[in-house]
């Protein structure tokens, strides 16, 4: 089998398993393609994925359809004000029997992490993730635990009820891949949701369709699509247009850059490609930047928000020319 073989076979692989968790997730979740998508993308990208809307609409239904559909560890985390950095790394325990100190793993220790509320817990027990989700480790009294793969974790915040939160600091926040809102179903789906949620509950039959192999298998295909010179530069020069550009005091970060190339990887594997096209860039900015960005005082009292900052900015950087192509030669 040669090399284009092989790549065909492994991208219809990479549509197939996507396909059954895609529709897994829409068993439960009706209606929303575009977010069971997004989530499938961040999964394949090895990142983190944020889920930001009011209550109610299923961010946490969507963060366990995902979690089931993977034949993989699970673990759920409440965050709430009490909530302490041990309870989300583990803690170290003097054995009695063997005089020895032996390590407790916490909620963290798994291959799928739902946070839920994520803003209700003290900043100290927000910053016990960052190691976790940038190294994919834990240290605790000086020893270094490894996290298995995969390994996503999937935040929710509700942006309305603010009172007793922590809002997530910029380093946090840019530690997530993207950030997605699942919205108000249309008129159709509410009404389907009304016979399958009213006399049993959809998570309750769901099944796994894949296991952690395979996502590892699934994820070093994503790793092999080819990102070609033109689209990196595409890639560079709108995240640089977000450093420049009055209207944000804080602009995308190298991370930011990095993410973005590696979810338009995924996006294009998922759509049975082996290369990278800048339209995938441009449809992910949005999702992938706008949560890491701040708006400068005259933004906000102007009524621009990040995400039409994100628009305009990538409407300003010209696109990669036909004669510079993104295809493998």
């Amino acid at each position: 089998m040669d090399n284009a073989t092989a790549g065909a076979a492994d991208l219809e692989t990479v549509a197939r398993v996507v396909g059954r968790i895609r529709a897994n997730i829409e068993r439960v979740i009706e209606g929303k393609p575009d977010v069971a998508t997004s989530t499938l993308v961040v999964l394949l990208a090895e990142g983190h994925l944020l889920i930001e809307d009011v209550p109610g609409v299923g961010k946490t239904m969507l963060s366990k359809a995902l979690a089931r559909s993977i034949d993989c560890s699970v673990r759920r985390i409440q965050f709430t004000p009490d909530l302490l950095p041990s309870d989300v790394t583990g803690v170290s325990v003097f054995n009695q029997n063997t005089r020895e100190f032996e390590f407790r793993p916490g909620g963290v220790f798994a291959n799928i992490v739902v946070g839920d509320e994520i803003n209700r817990a003290s900043p100290k027990t927000q910053s016990a993730l960052l190691e976790c989700m940038e190294e994919r480790q834990v240290t605790v009294d000086n020893a270094t635990y490894s996290l298995e793969s995969p390994f996503m974790v999937i935040a929710t915040q509700n942006p309305i009820e603010m009172e007793g939160t922590y809002a997530l600091p910029e380093a946090q926040r840019d530690r997530f891949m993207a950030r997605v809102s699942v919205g108000y179903p249309v008129e159709a789906a509410e009404i389907a949701m009304l016979d399958s949620h009213t006399y049993k509950r959809p998570l309750d039959d769901l099944e796994a369709v894949t296991d952690a192999g395979e996502i590892r298998k699934l994820c070093a295909i994503v790793g092999q699509v080819h990102v070609s010179p033109a689209v990196q530069q595409y890639v560079v020069a709108i995240t640089g247009a977000t450093r420049r550009t009055e209207d944000l005091m804080l602009g995308a970060s190298p991370r930011a850059t990095l993410h973005l190339v590696r979810a338009a990887k995924a996006y294009a594997a998922i759509h049975g490609r082996d290369y990278v096209l800048p339209d995938d860039v441009s449809l992910l900015a949005r999702p992938v930047l706008a949560h890491r960005l701040l708006p400068s005082v005259e933004a906000t009292m102007n009524g621009r928000t990040v995400g039409a900052i994100v628009d305009g900015v990538v409407g300003s950087v010209p696109v990669p020319s036909p004669h510079q192509p993104s295809h493998r030669a």
